[in-house]
């Protein structure tokens, strides 16, 4: 098997590096022998760094065969020595020491879809077949152009100043960072990408500084929001309850957050003679998924935003953006790339994220223990859905029927609607005056809306055509 088709673990076993070694050298498989300097070494992992990546192994002959390493410790030291010499610096996996037949060799693995364009001592170095060469001038722009992607949180927001961060925020941040202190602010936040200096002494914010510290992000990324919306229905429809969520990044997730839980239903699930309380959806993967698309997207891509759809049979939740570097739908659970360094570092600080992972398998292993299906990924034409299916019909009320609606004090009228909804499904002012004669329409007006504080009522619309069904 190619080593391009193999999934190259952290820790390779020695089976796989003897295929390697059978195979020999290639576009993404270089063998080096034991006392290769580290400027050769780098030119190897900087070539692969700016093609599809690959392995390369060290203590080998030219035809793979292993002659062994006298000192292991100092090739890997050799070899991460080599790694730093890139421009950006190569952040790859520990170097790996596996013994084949007795003797020890060196496996350094570079994974594909690397972020960046990387140069050695001023050289653009890519690979052929088995051999690295210059990249040529056309090469270098495409390779430019198609790693742009990885910068843009990075670059200072046009035209933004440090008055445009809400220091609030950022001192509540800062104070709870190992290191730094309330005097500190600027440095963490250069630290964290958030600032850059300019060449006058300046601090100025970045993208990333503005995203997740601004008053008003939307003024400098005004894609950068969700839209969050609930249909009565599968499928879109012309009534709706709609939220659009705007403000910090970590705002933007409690906000969206809260719509879903607001806007979800609760009720029983009945498990054997067992009746247990469930929500529609299982709010960790809820959450996993909203903290996911907006530590992930593209903020480059205008004109388009965050959505989060509720339908009566599912939930969608979908990012600008399709998936980064070397991620594919493939290799989504075990693989780790990120175009937003910094966004996902301070979300990690925050306690939205974990910074070497992304939860995917965790809300695949929640929804096995709720029972549900797992989450559907896709990539679309230009961004990435996670649809969730939720508990829905599944879920009966909370109390046998006779006590529907438990404790919660309501007047007649309010007891005539839920009835009147038990049966029909949904409900209008006017049917609700129908059941009323005599009482005000502000009187109907106020008992639907305490019907909807209190959690029992959906509201859908926002016109004269607007409709209440039960939540």
């Amino acid at each position: 098997m190619p080593l391009t088709n193999q999934v190259v673990h952290a820790q390779p076993t020695p089976e796989e590096v003897r295929e390697w070694l059978s195979q020999g050298p290639g576009e993404t498989l270089a063998f080096a022998p034991a006392n290769s300097s580290p400027r050769k070494l780098a030119e190897t992992l900087v070539a692969m760094a700016n093609a599809h990546g690959g392995v390369l192994i060290i203590g080998v002959t030219r035809g793979g065969t292993p002659g062994g390493l006298r000192n292991p410790e100092e090739v890997q030291e050799r070899a991460l020595a080599a790694a730093l010499m890139a421009d950006p610096p190569l952040i790859l996996p520990l170097p790996s020491i596996v013994t084949i037949d007795g003797k020890p060799v060196c496996v350094i693995t570079v994974p594909p879809g690397l972020p960046h364009v990387y140069s050695l001592k001023g050289q653009f170095l890519t690979r052929t077949g088995a051999h690295n060469r210059p990249l040529s001038s056309i090469e270098l722009r495409h390779l430019l152009l198609d790693r742009g992607e990885a910068g843009f949180e990075a670059r200072p927001a046009p035209g933004a100043t440090i008055d445009d961060l809400d220091m609030a925020l950022v001192v509540q941040y800062v104070q709870q960072l190992e290191g730094f202190s309330r005097d500190d602010v600027h440095e963490a936040l250069l630290a964290r990408g958030c600032l850059v200096r300019r060449d006058d002494g300046e601090f100025v914010p970045t993208y990333a500084g503005i995203l997740l510290f601004g008053r008003q992000p939307e003024r400098f990324v005004p894609s950068a929001e969700i839209i969050a919306v609930r249909y009565a229905g599968p499928e879109m429809g012309d009534e709706f309850v709609r939220e659009d969520i705007r403000g910090p990044l970590s705002e933007q997730i409690r906000r969206a957050e809260a719509f879903v839980a607001a806007n979800m239903r609760r009720g029983m699930r009945i498990t054997g003679l067992e009746r247990e309380e469930r929500t529609e959806y299982p709010l960790p993967v809820v959450r996993e998924a909203i903290v996911n698309a907006i530590a992930h997207r593209d903020y480059a891509i205008r004109g388009d935003s965050i959505r989060v759809l509720m339908f009566s049979d599912r939930m969608e939740v979908y990012s600008p953006g399709r998936l980064p570097g070397h991620v594919t739908l493939e290799n989504l659970i075990d693989e780790r790339f990120s175009r937003n360094e910094a966004i996902v570092q301070v979300l990690s600080d925050m306690g939205f994220i974990e910074r070497l992972g992304y939860g995917i398998d965790r809300m695949i292993r929640t929804m096995e223990q709720e029972e549900l299906p797992p989450p559907r990924f896709e990539e679309t034409a230009a961004g990435f859905k996670v649809t969730l299916v939720g508990h829905g019909a599944q879920l009966v009320s909370r109390t046998p029927e006779t006590q529907r609606w438990g404790n919660v004090m309501l007047n007649p009228r309010q007891e005539k609607a839920l009835a009147y909804l038990k049966e029909h499904g949904r409900i209008t002012n006017s049917e609700m005056r129908a059941l009323c004669p005599g009482v005000s329409d502000e009187t109907i007006r106020r008992d639907l809306a305490d019907l909807v504080d209190k959690g029992l009522l959906l509201k859908i619309g926002e016109t004269r055509a607007t409709y209440y069904i039960l939540k």
